[in-house]
């Protein structure tokens, strides 16, 4: 199903940055006290005003950094959320269960550690917490979430998830571990959380015959999505790839693998900016109570700054 909206109204908002003046953050564990010090190096995005905020963990892609997600993270904080996004690992195998393990490692750490990084007057809420992920990093998301691994688990409890483009996986022909898609639809009835998919329609398209696309069918969103429960969304936007919601411009190696890898569209804003706006409606429907930017995202009534080439609810 392709959706074109083609009506404006107050809520495009949400696709351009917010209100609030935001900081962002980096911390590294050797520059802080023992006692407030993160198990992982942390970007954080906070609003710079005095408030009391929802946070969301944010994961990165397979062999990213988190720091190619400044402009994304600062359009969330701008509009009055705290970001948390750790830097999992610098070199990683296949097997994600480090992945998952440092995630929990830092979820834990939110509750002693965070409010002593934020700007005066700027209190996390963690009874308001979400957790998302990019490509492997939205594996990562759902392992824990769904808790593939017995022995990882964390204190907080999550009140939201979110895929962003998620990938579980592939290699020699099977899934990396640990697995999170069992091919049973609506298989994650243990997920007791409202969920987001977002997809991209260039993500399983092969930029380059040698290499394989970025966000294979089988494993992709489409995947992830057909095994959520209510309540749970979909966006696919159309034209595309899976690296489009990044910085405009990411330096080195991996910076320019970014753009070689992985099929692109023209440009990276337009989805960036769709995929800031749609986080911004989810967490404020299921973290806030405020439903209004969702409502108006599904029924057509407001101008995206992409064109979807699917859209779905399960409520």
């Amino acid at each position: 199903m392709v959706i074109t909206s083609t009506s404006s109204v107050t809520c495009s908002t949400i696709f351009d940055i917010g209100n609030y003046k935001t900081k962002l953050l980096k911390i590294e564990p050797q520059t802080c006290t023992k006692h407030n010090s993160p198990p992982k190096a942390l970007l954080i995005g906070t609003p710079s005003e005095a408030g009391n905020f929802p946070v969301l963990i944010f994961l990165h892609g397979y062999l990213l950094y988190n720091s190619f997600y400044s402009q994304l993270i600062q359009h969330l904080s701008s509009h009055g959320f705290i970001v948390v996004a750790p830097q999992l690992y610098l070199v990683e195998g296949a097997d994600a269960t480090e992945d998952i393990k440092s995630t929990a490692e830092v979820t834990n750490w939110l509750s002693e550690g965070l409010q002593h990084h934020l700007p005066p007057d700027v209190e996390p809420n963690l009874k308001k917490l979400g957790l998302a992920g990019h490509s492997r990093g939205g594996k990562a998301a759902f392992s824990l979430a769904l808790g593939r691994l017995a022995t990882i688990s964390t204190d907080l409890k999550f009140s939201a998830l979110i895929g962003v483009d998620p990938v579980d996986g592939m290699e020699k022909g099977k899934q990396t571990p640990p697995s999170v898609l069992t091919y049973v639809p609506r298989s994650f009835i243990n997920l007791d959380m409202p969920v987001m998919v977002i997809g991209s329609g260039l993500g399983e398209v092969k930029k380059n015959p040698l290499f394989p696309a970025c966000a294979p069918k089988g494993v992709n969103h489409r995947d992830f999505y057909n095994e959520c429960c209510k309540p749970a969304c979909y966006f696919v936007a159309k034209d595309y790839g899976h690296n489009d919601m990044l910085d405009d411009e990411t330096e080195g190696i991996r910076g320019k693998a970014t753009y070689c890898l992985c099929k692109k569209g023209k440009s990276r804003e337009p989805m960036r900016r769709f995929v800031g706006g749609v986080l911004v409606a989810f967490l404020e429907a299921y973290l806030e109570g405020n439903s209004s930017h969702l409502i108006a995202i599904r029924y057509g009534h407001v101008a995206l700054p992409v064109e979807l080439q699917d859209i779905d609810f399960l409520v």
